[in-house]
């Protein structure tokens, strides 16, 4: 490459080896314009399969710079942080370890930030590709439950993520480098570090920080990947860890950002013990949504209200927490 690159890949991987094979010959078939520079930055964050090996592997002949990076802190705020660190493209697209790219994925990027100057970060629908059927219980649960496996799709048509509280998934969004400079890097408080407990409020607090510098998103429907989803996912246990470890992270988040995406200022709220008192309405709700459920047999319904039961756990735990050791102090 005689010039630096104009957009950055990074991919934050941990002992998905076989799937980041996938992930990197997906982005070698893209269709990218000749004009258009862009690089790929693999961050191994502590794995111990063959992924270094793939990546060098991948290496040889791949259509442009393919660079690997060992990142030894574990968490995905600290790998994401490194391979910025690493970079200096204007634009920086991160894209989970285990998607397939769409064949104009990158130049749907490209375009919108050279279009839209006022613009500072897109993102895209996410499918899923299922290793093992879908249950039914989730089937049945509506979009509600879309997230916990990392399923995103907001229509066919681009819009400005604020004027809809929305955020993109972190398998599949773009930031110009400008945007870091302006509010920082992620925050390894609030996201995921090992498979004990689910975090995952990284990309929610980061754009916090954006909404309130006033920035914009726009979501592009043709950025669009696929997203392999595991058959341990598919399981209630790993929902119901998902989503207490939300409600932990979530606390975290609005204890540094106490007004929420939809303009509520947590610091003058009604609060029981220090606790948001509309925190137990929403919770007696979900428990008569879910007692209801179990009297008409909707399985769907009763699963997606238990995982808010769930949430109200992670957040009760950790605003709790946090109150015995302000009182501590």
């Amino acid at each position: 490459m005689t010039h630096s690159p104009v957009v950055t890949v990074l991919i934050c991987t941990w002992n998905r080896a076989a799937l980041l094979r996938e992930t990197l010959e997906s982005l070698a078939a893209m269709k990218v314009d000749r004009d258009v520079e862009w690089e790929v930055v693999v961050v191994d964050n502590n794995s111990t399969d063959d992924t270094r090996h793939v990546v060098a592997q991948a290496s040889n002949g791949f259509p442009v710079p393919l660079h690997y990076l060992f990142e030894g802190r574990q968490g995905k705020s600290a790998a994401m942080n490194a391979g910025l660190r690493a970079s200096t493209a204007p634009v920086i697209a991160f894209v989970d370890d285990d998607v397939h790219v769409s064949t104009r994925w990158l130049m749907t990027v490209r375009a919108a930030f050279r279009d839209r100057p006022d613009v500072s970060y897109v993102g895209g629908p996410v499918d899923p590709i299922w290793e093992s059927p879908c249950p039914q219980w989730f089937e049945q649960s509506g979009k509600v439950l879309w997230g916990t496996i990392a399923i995103l799709d907001y229509g066919l048509e681009p819009f400005v993520f604020e004027e809809r509280q929305k955020v993109p998934l972190g398998a599949n969004f773009a930031i110009r480098r400008t945007l870091i400079g302006r509010i920082g890097a992620f925050d390894p408080a609030v996201g995921r570090n090992s498979d004990h407990v689910l975090l995952g409020q990284e990309l929610p607090e980061f754009f916090a920080r954006a909404r309130r510098i006033g920035v914009q998103g726009l979501y592009l429907p043709d950025m669009r990947v696929q997203h392999h989803v595991p058959a341990r996912r598919l399981r209630p246990e790993y929902f119901r860890r998902w989503w207490f470890g939300k409600g932990i992270s979530r606390a975290r988040m609005e204890e540094i950002h106490p007004v929420t995406e939809l303009g509520l200022d947590l610091r003058h709220v009604p609060s029981v013990a220090g606790i948001p008192r509309f925190l137990f309405g929403s919770a007696v709700r979900d428990a008569c949504r879910w007692v209801k459920a179990i009297v008409t047999g909707n399985t769907g319904e009763r699963f997606a209200a238990e995982t808010q039961l769930w949430y109200f756990g992670g957040q009760l735990r950790e605003r709790l927490r946090r109150r015995a050791t302000a009182w501590a102090r």
